[in-house]
């Protein structure tokens, strides 16, 4: 038996504990995948190292993604596109999610920046220090743009989802300058979703594109800390966007990714970012703007931690989560489409 479905018969027996102790399951959570392998697709995108690159000069690449379409729907469809974390794309979460996402008659977008970018086999930390938050806010705003021209697709009701480091990329998506340098005058994210992304960054222009957003962390993710959680929810309501904060006690990191329990070796909540209002990116430590690999690889080095976090996957929050994703989402296609 695969270690997804053994994670899928555990969320079952979930529900049905649930049940019999008289308990209701959470109400309007996603359906079970539906059975679908996606189609690979392509479309042109770019690199920037950091934000302030991203207007202009960029080397160009060609982004990689798979696109989930639900079965039998007719007319323009909500989509969503899906960020991966520093792990890269994976069958029991990304993959996963897409095929809910279908089944419950969204399409559904899985990006794999890593894959458009590094050669397989790089390893996890040149991952990290190589391939940036910028490059991933490129590849969802191209995705943004490829799912608009789409005839399957309603590109008024595109949502954007991450998870921890793409997670992360989510929340600066949803910032005004963010949108401003990556489409311009063109299309935006209609909601944002962040699973247990590091609250690491802040910017000095707190102004939103007016997107809702949703936010996901456990009590128990060392990589999450939740006072900067709260000045980050903070700044996006202050900016324009109503923010729906979850936070699931005695959850880790990684809830929603399969039957796995070990511990990362580094963290990043001690980390602290500024982003100014011309891109760059500031550590709040070393004063070091990250403008290049070697700054980048400097200001990560000295503000991550040894200490590490818990993975550890839980299908009764996994189905919390479930939950609360569709419940936002639903509400989010709805006024974009009242709108």
């Amino acid at each position: 038996m695969s270690r997804p479905t053994r994670f899928a018969r555990r969320a079952g027996a979930v529900l049905l504990t649930l049940a019999a102790i008289g308990l209701p399951p959470p109400l309007g959570a996603l359906p079970p995948p539906a059975d679908l392998t996606g189609e690979p697709v392509g479309f042109a995108s770019s690199s920037p190292f950091v934000l302030a690159e991203a207007a202009a000069g960029a080397p160009a690449v060609r982004a990689e993604a798979r696109l989930f379409l639900p079965p039998g729907a007719a007319g323009a469809v909500p989509a969503v596109v899906l960020l991966h974390g520093a792990g890269g794309v994976s069958w029991a979460r990304e993959y996963r999610y897409a095929r809910q996402l279908a089944a419950r008659g969204w399409a559904a977008l899985v990006v794999d920046v890593f894959g458009a970018r590094v050669e397989p086999g790089t390893g996890f930390t040149a991952r990290l220090l190589n391939v940036t938050e910028a490059m991933f806010l490129a590849d969802a705003y191209a995705g943004l743009r490829f799912l608009a021209d789409h005839p399957r697709i309603d590109g008024d009701r595109v949502a954007l989802v991450g998870f921890s480091y793409g997670g992360m990329a989510a929340v600066y998506a949803l910032h005004a300058q963010v949108a401003e340098r990556y489409a311009g005058d063109g299309a935006r994210f209609a909601a944002h979703a962040a699973y247990y992304a590091p609250c690491i960054a802040r910017f000095e222009r707190v102004d939103t594109t007016g997107a809702p957003a949703l936010i996901l962390y456990g009590t128990a993710d060392a990589i999450v800390d939740p006072a900067r959680c709260d000045a980050v929810v903070g700044d996006l309501r202050r900016g324009g966007s109503a923010v729906t904060l979850e936070v699931y006690d005695g959850a880790a990191h990684r809830w929603d990714a399969g039957p796995s329990d070990w511990r990362a070796p580094r963290g990043l909540a001690g980390c602290r970012f500024r982003v100014t209002a011309t891109g760059r990116v500031r550590d709040a430590r070393t004063f070091l703007t990250l403008d290049g690999y070697l700054a980048r690889t400097a200001a990560l080095a000295l503000c991550a931690d040894d200490t590490g976090y818990r993975i550890r996957g839980d299908p009764a929050v996994k189905a919390r989560s479930d939950a609360a994703l569709e419940r936002f989402l639903t509400r989010a296609f709805g006024a974009a489409d009242a709108g």
